[in-house]
């Protein structure tokens, strides 16, 4: 293999690479966006989802100002109620918004400061 064979072959590869970059850039900068929220779009925010069996689950899903508990299966989502008033999260079960390291987890769990 001659050094021209070889940039005979690496030039294709980088005018692929360069072209998928090129796409994802249009496609990030005037495709549909799934975090903001454009004009006449719903927020959806999902606060809580616990698994009742396997691929079942109860989750409490807030759409604009509403409150829903849905039922969600493989096959199909079933609203179950709609609250009225705002969900109490038990702390002992609510995800900490803080990160801890490994190392504070450990000392937290062997009783250590």
């Amino acid at each position: 293999m001659t050094f021209f064979d070889l940039v005979k072959a690496v030039i294709p590869l980088i005018l692929i690479v360069g072209l998928l970059y090129a796409v994802l850039y249009f496609i990030k900068k005037y495709g549909i966006s799934i975090k903001g929220n454009k004009a006449g779009s719903v927020a959806i925010n999902v606060l809580s989802s616990q698994m009742i069996m396997p691929k079942k689950f109860i989750s409490v899903v807030k759409v604009d100002d509403k409150l829903l508990v849905l039922g969600v299966s493989e096959h199909s989502i079933t609203l179950l109620k709609e609250l009225d008033k705002p969900v109490q999260v038990n702390k002992a079960y609510a995800a900490n918004d803080e990160k801890s390291n490994f190392l504070d987890l450990l000392k937290k769990n062997f009783g250590l400061k």
